[in-house]
């Protein structure tokens, strides 16, 4: 038997054990609905676009 027939036998493409939506957390859903946490995370996001464009610069 081949490898790929062996490969295409033991993938079961849609199985509901192995597809399916990540539900998040408690502590995930509060960090994306705090506007605190979001506003840290902007200002975190922008210093290393900054870096980025300091060092292409130079």
């Amino acid at each position: 038997m081949s490898y790929k027939k062996i490969q295409a036998e033991s993938i079961k493409p849609y199985d509901n054990k192995t597809f399916g939506t990540i539900i998040p957390g408690p502590f995930e859903r509060f960090l994306r609905t705090c506007k605190i946490w979001q506003f840290i995370r902007f200002i975190i996001i922008n210093l290393k676009m900054l870096r980025v464009v300091s060092k292409s610069h130079n």
